[in-house]
Order: C-alpha cells, then structure tokens, then sequence
C-alpha cells in the first residue's frame, strides 16, 4: 500500500469540491512530487509535523511561516483556551485590541496606531488604500510581493478576473538599483501615492538602498510602506525596520505574529493612520479575539525569552552545515533560501528523497525556522541533504512520483 494512500485518497474527494484542492497555492499537492509525498496533513507538536497516514516530519515550512515558536505551543494555547471561555468574537471591540495595539507600538518604531486585519493582502491593499487616500494620487510603485488583490495580483500570471486598467496604476521597481525607482517617479511625475516595497528576503540591501528609497519616496511627496509580513517578528521584534534602522510611513505585519492564528496589522504614523477613520476599511472579524490573544501571547514570549535569537543561530547553523557538504544556500540565517536545481525534474527528485528521509522542505527553497526547532532537527537536516546529494551524484534514484509545478508565478 502506498505510504500517501489516505493522502491520496482524500485528494480525489477534495478535487471534487475544492479547485485545486487547496486554499493556498503554495501548499496545493501540485507543488511537491504528488504520489510520493505527503498532501494533508494532521497534526503537529513542536517542530514535527504528521500527516493523516501517520508519518512523521521534521517540519521547515512552519505553514509558511505563521508558526514562528512552534506547533502547540503551550503558552499560546493557554491563552487561547482562557480566551475561548470568554467569548471568540462580540458585537463591540475587545479590550484585548488595546492591548495588543499598545505592545506593537512599545516594539515596532513606525507604530503610532494600528488596524488589525485578517490577512496580509488584506493588509497590504488597507495601506495602499490609506496612501492614496492621504495623497490624493492613484499610481502605486512596488517591488517584491504583496498579496492576491486586484492591485497586485494584476502583475502575475494569473490575471484573469481583474480589469487591465488596475494595471496602469502600479509600476514596479528593482530591489538594490534607486535608478529604477527614479524612473518610475519620472515617468509618472507627481502621481505615485506610494512606494511599497519588502525590505528585505534574501539579497541584502547594498549601498544604502533602503535610507535612499525613503529619502526619495519622501521628496516626491508620497508614502513609503514596507510590508513586513515575511520580515516582521522573524529579523527582529522591531521588523526589518528595526534591525536596518530605516522607518517607513507605514508598515504591514503579519504571518508570525500569532504562532498561527490568522491576524496581520497595519501600522504607521498617526497622521495617515486616521484615514481609516474616513476610507472604508472595515471586518466582521477584524478584533476576533483568540487570534488577538495568541498575538499577545506570541509576541510576549518572544519578547521574554528571546525567541528570534535562537532562531537565527538556528540558521546559522544550518547554513554553515549545508555549504560544509557542498549545498548552495543564499539570504539571511533567519531565513535561509536553498537554492535547488532549476530543471523542475531534478527539484523534484531532491524533495522525493528529502520527504524520504522525513523532512518537509517548501519546493520553493526557502527555510521557516521556528523557537521549537532544536539543533539536533538541524543535523538532522544537514544529514539528509548529505545522503540525497550522494545519491543524485551516483544516479542512484528515479523520479517515483509526479514532476512539482511552481504555485505561480509573477510577471
């Protein structure tokens, strides 16, 4: 019996109801080598993960990185226990909003007020609307990623649905080369209300990049944003921002700052926040209170045993490993990125034998390390690829499974 058979059992239930059988493009079965890989999942404690035929995985997707501390986490789940009994959601705000909103402005420097939302493209498209808003203008500058709205989502292979005008309105820019970001202003004068940008995944910054997108951002009159999602409460607790030491006008947050429970913040000055008080922005489930609760607690037992630091000494570790053997691995320990072998046939086989040797690594390459992570989960990993970079050297494996697709991909 295949060792995925529930797996692949519950697939052919869910393509009957679910398109691609997934919520997330990313953790869709078409994106690691379907037959020979695992495609639901059940369970997870600490830094392993199980799947519903019951085999067990050293997890380094971390859910795409929301799982910053670790899967049942216990100080998260108390609080979510203790906030269940009181109630998950009321017919006004929670003082748990103040709270949470009290602690970010305490740790983040842009944080003067705070909009919570579900979703980081909620997020995303809240700041973007904020900027325009407190601007008067239309035209967005980006680089990097930024969710599945229509302002964005219009730039990648997947714009069906959207109207081509929304893609007369935004105009990226590269990351490292402020030329770029000057020929953007140039060609749209005084329109751009907003600069947004990642600071930072894995090619670092150079020559000052990120202070001179501020300072040009600033001098054309519009808004800077970085969205944090990826950044925040995995470089530091103060964001990207805060390790680099370059505040934007707004920022966004998200993924790990509730160890899994949905919620994402926009934060930033006090002047372009109270737009929200006149654009309209607005959720049923905005101030829901167990994600609001984990957030506290999350963010409270980082900032308590100092959580991040471990996880890039964690990184480093992996990544000084992994070289040692011959494996190229790019960014920030943080956050590592393997780099896997372009030809999808041969990434392919790498994660077959990977998931072999029960380890769950995203195809895109990218690590998610979390505080539960151990050292010995590291050799553990280091070992694998060891084993797996011999065997395709020797070709003493075959592709068992189907070819991975990539999620998407941006224009």
């Amino acid at each position: 019996m295949n060792r995925y058979q529930k797996s692949l059992n519950l697939l052919d239930r869910a393509l009957k109801t679910v398109p691609l059988a997934t919520q997330t493009f990313s953790k869709g079965p078409n994106y690691f080598p379907k037959g020979v890989s695992p495609i639901y999942l059940q369970r997870g404690e600490g830094s392993h993960v199980w799947d519903i035929d019951g085999n067990e995985y050293v997890d380094f997707i971390c859910g795409l990185g929301p799982i910053t501390l670790g899967w049942n986490y216990p100080a998260v789940n108390e609080a979510i226990k203790k906030q269940l009994e009181d109630g998950i959601i009321f017919s006004l705000p929670h003082s748990l909003e103040v709270e949470l909103s009290e602690l970010l402005v305490e740790l983040i420097p842009c944080a003067e007020m705070i909009r919570f939302t579900k979703t980081g493209s909620e997020a995303t498209s809240a700041a973007i609307r904020a900027a325009r808003a407190y601007t008067g203008r239309d035209y967005i500058a980006f680089r990097g990623y930024h969710g599945w709205h229509e302002w964005y989502a219009i730039t990648t292979e997947k714009p069906k649905g959207i109207p081509r005008v929304m893609n007369d309105l935004i105009t990226p820019f590269e990351y490292n080369s402020i030329d770029s970001l000057w020929r953007a202003f140039a060609t749209h004068r005084d329109d751009i209300a907003a600069v947004i940008m990642e600071p930072v995944i894995v090619q670092s910054p150079e020559n000052n990049f990120l202070q001179e997108v501020k300072e040009l951002t600033h001098q054309k009159g519009a808004v800077l944003i970085f969205d944090e999602i990826v950044t925040g409460f995995r470089w530091s607790l103060s964001g990207a921002q805060g390790y680099f030491n370059v505040i934007p006008d707004l920022a966004t947050f998200g993924k790990g700052m509730a160890n899994g429970m949905p919620l994402n913040c926009i934060i930033g000055r006090r002047d372009i926040m109270k737009e929200f008080e006149d654009i309209f922005v607005s959720s049923t489930f905005g101030g829901e209170c167990l994600s609001l609760a984990a957030g506290l607690a999350t963010i409270t037992e980082m900032k308590n045993k100092d959580t991040i630091t471990k996880i890039w000494n964690l990184g480093e570790y992996l990544m000084r490993g992994l070289k040692d053997i011959g494996i190229e691995v790019l960014g920030y320990s943080c956050r590592p990125m393997i780099v896997f072998p372009d030809d999808p046939k041969t990434k392919s086989l790498w994660l077959q034998e990977l998931i072999k040797q029960n380890i769950l690594i995203h195809s895109g390459g990218l690590i998610n390390l979390c505080y539960s992570h151990s050292f010995a989960d590291i050799d553990k990993v280091i070992t694998a690829f060891d084993i797996v970079l011999k065997l395709i050297k020797e070709n003493k494996v075959e592709l068992e499974g189907e070819i991975v697709q990539p999620a998407f991909r941006r224009l």
